[in-house]
């Protein structure tokens, strides 16, 4: 079934707005590689003491990071837009060896189950806004009893404006407005602003600094 409005599955199984998916498969199929190849370092930096488990990779991009935590014994669900991206992320995890379960949708629409995974990793995602905080819950709903969500985005985005670039900061979900949600149920692990290691080439090298929100789900 095809339909050509936001919030529809259209026949070949993408779950959200054609014209995210649009924006996104554009964006990437103006570069061979997008992004460096190598796994985020603030999430590698994070994961280090974690027992494998089920983990979802919210804006998988070309499937760096779904790789790496493959390779790590994690059992990936990997979530992204953008069809071309996806197309990249599977052909690294076949030359990888690796089974990873890529989810074409925006994740308020990709109908995962909630509470089910014990990772839930969203790098520098471009969730967009909304009145009802629909991706905040989204992220939070996703994360199982006892298991952590791991947010990462660059320090400073959220205060820019947008005259600036075409990027208009009022428009996506940041850190801050994640963490305003945890409640009673929640343990915040981390919240903090620390340097990026940064990887060689890819878009976004040129940001030096991350904040990183790291909450564990108490029940």
């Amino acid at each position: 079934m095809t339909r050509d409005n936001a919030g529809t599955t259209t026949a070949d199984g993408y779950a959200g707005d054609p014209a995210v998916r649009a924006e996104w498969d554009d964006r990437y199929a103006d570069r061979a590689q997008l992004w460096s190849g190598r796994p985020n370092g603030a999430l590698v930096a994070e994961v280090a003491g974690l027992t494998p488990g089920r983990v979802l990779d919210v804006g998988c991009g070309e499937g760096a990071d779904a790789v790496w935590l493959a390779r790590g014994g994690w059992d990936v669900t990997a979530l992204e837009v953008s069809g071309v991206a996806l197309d990249r992320a599977a052909g690294h995890a076949r030359d990888a060896g690796v089974t990873i379960h890529w989810v074409h949708a925006e994740l308020t629409e990709a109908a995962l189950p909630p509470g089910s995974f014990d990772l839930v990793s969203a790098q520098y995602p471009a969730l967009p806004r909304t009145s009802d905080a629909a991706n905040e819950r989204a992220l939070l709903g996703a994360v199982a009893p006892g298991g952590v969500l791991l947010l990462v985005h660059h320090a400073g985005m959220d205060t820019g404006h947008p005259h600036d670039s075409e990027f208009d900061p009022a428009a996506y979900v940041w850190p801050a407005m994640v963490a305003a949600l945890l409640d009673d149920d929640w343990e915040l692990e981390v919240d903090e602003q620390r340097p990026r290691p940064a990887p060689d080439g890819g878009a976004g090298a040129h940001h030096t600094d991350d904040v990183v929100l790291r909450a564990r789900r108490l029940r």
